[in-house]
């Protein structure tokens, strides 16, 4: 076990001050087992990134001996995805869910005490929002190896200092966390990544203006670098629910420690909904309950609280099992699940699909057959990419609808999936709320994954039954999934 000491580099003029973060590293994962990124440009990426191959590097095939490294940052340029050799009959479990793990994390910091979080996912975003929650104040010891974090909270209104929170890419740390450094008497300026500033925050930013916070925005209006403080006296604030769930979740987390609580009137629908009633019972496991929008006054208190296997890590392997007929078990996710993307498999079950499901046990297998549906995924929508790989080879066209507000994530998914899935000779079209996939045999293709995690996991789907299957720029499923391929070369090993 060892403190580091983890200075970040200043943006836009802030002054970024050193943090503490208590981390038990992997072996062999250097001093902290962090993902270590080359800072980019500033700006808006309108085109695919595709890194530039080394010299004398041959495309390796995912599966092949010595082929596929643990960590993310070991894989290739590009990354062959082998066919499987026979339909798979397996059991996973993948790792924990970040949307779980940012939600505990951040409950836990502003908690009174100690808490210990088990089975926590260790990928780029859930580390933004240790750095984050470190930044703020909050102790945090890392015992990668148990998957377990320890936190020790911290009540923001108490902190004057002068901070900042670099989010590297993660919009559930940013946009959770400004609400939160809101809080703080001390200013605090958040930041991150190129691809990150590039996604919206007005609508949070308005909101905190009209709960008493001081905002500062840069010339960017409504992105990406923020600087805030409080204090926060709370009650009322109209918010659009259309955008994301995310402004919503991060307020509702802030709510407790607000002088007047908060209630929020949503002024459009909300997208999303799965995402804020996970948020609700996450805040509920550590003390505090809320009613509808509002949450009053009060103090969270410190719990152990165990996170479930990642629901849309999962909706990949559960997609494998209906695209090749073979049959696969995640272990950890079933009916008790808090998270809305395990409605995947009931997708999966309408276009044809066996499902079988226990308390803590989800089972998907292919039938040979699958057929096309059409439907609203507003509410799974980091699911769309996955169900459109399965789109592919069913029998009839698929539709996706409402799912419009997904151009503004990592990157245009609908624009990206599309552009993709023609690449590989599919007839996919482009609609203002989703995507229509026509099913075909798709040709050999390299994918380009877009600084995409969820583009490079869905496309590398198709390579399960077509050989020649590429994918660009596999590194980025670090952001959520670091050992993603690794796990993938299960069904194609054997």
């Amino acid at each position: 076990m060892a403190v580091i000491r983890r200075a970040y580099p200043p943006r836009s003029g802030a002054d970024y001050p050193t943090t503490d973060i208590v981390v038990r590293s992997w072996p062999g994962d250097g001093v902290d087992g962090h993902r270590r990124r080359t800072r980019r440009p500033r700006g808006r990426r309108p085109t695919p990134r595709t890194r530039r191959r080394s010299v004398g590097r041959t495309t390796p095939v995912l599966g092949e001996t010595d082929a596929v490294p643990s960590l993310a940052d070991d894989l290739p340029d590009v990354l062959a995805v082998p066919t499987v050799p026979a339909a798979p009959d397996v059991t996973v479990r993948p790792p924990g869910s970040k949307s779980i793990t940012n939600r505990a994390l951040l409950c836990a910091a502003l908690a009174d005490g100690r808490s210990r979080l088990s089975g926590a996912l260790f990928a780029d975003d859930t580390r933004a929002m240790i750095g984050a929650v470190a930044a703020l104040g909050a102790t945090v010891t890392a015992d990668e190896p148990s998957r377990e974090l320890t936190v020790t909270g911290i009540d923001p209104r108490r902190a004057a200092a002068v901070a900042a929170v670099d989010a590297r890419q993660s919009g559930t740390t940013s946009r959770f966390v400004l609400p939160v450094a809101a809080l703080r008497p001390g200013r605090t300026t958040v930041d991150g990544a190129a691809q990150l500033r590039a996604r919206p925050m007005g609508p949070l930013l308005d909101a905190l203006r009209q709960l008493g916070a001081q905002v500062q925005e840069g010339t960017d209006q409504g992105h990406l670098p923020v600087t805030v403080s409080g204090p926060l006296r709370g009650g009322p604030a109209r918010l659009p629910g259309h955008l994301s769930s995310q402004f919503l979740s991060g307020l509702l987390m802030a709510g407790p420690l607000m002088r007047d609580g908060l209630a929020v009137e949503l002024t459009s629908p909300l997208v999303s909904v799965p995402y804020v009633t996970m948020t609700t019972a996450v805040m509920a496991a550590f003390g505090v309950t809320v009613d509808g929008l509002r949450t009053a006054p009060g103090r969270y208190s410190a719990t152990d609280y165990a996170i479930e296997p990642d629901a849309s890590a999962a909706s990949y392997f559960l997609a494998a099992a209906a695209i090749t007929g073979g049959r696969i078990t995640v272990d950890g996710l079933g009916t008790d699940s808090v998270q809305g993307d395990v409605a995947f498999a009931d997708l999966l079950a309408r276009m044809g699909a066996r499902v079988e499901r226990t308390a803590r046990r989800l089972t998907v297998t292919g039938t040979g057959s699958l057929r096309g549906i059409d439907v609203d995924m507003a509410d799974i929508s980091d699911t769309a990419q996955t169900l459109a790989a399965v789109a592919v080879f069913a029998d009839s066209p698929t539709r996706v609808r409402g799912i419009g507000f997904i151009r503004r994530k990592e990157t245009d998914r609908i624009a990206a999936v599309v552009t993709e899935l023609r690449r590989a000779g599919i007839d996919a079209v482009e609609d203002d709320d989703g995507f229509t996939i026509h099913p075909g045999p798709p040709a050999p293709t390299r994918f380009a994954s877009y600084d995409d995690h969820r583009m490079a996991m869905s496309l590398s789907l198709l390579g399960l039954r077509v050989p020649g299957i590429e994918i660009a720029d596999p590194r980025c499923v670090a952001k959520t999934y670091p050992g993603f391929f690794t796990d993938l070369a299960t069904l194609t090993s054997r």
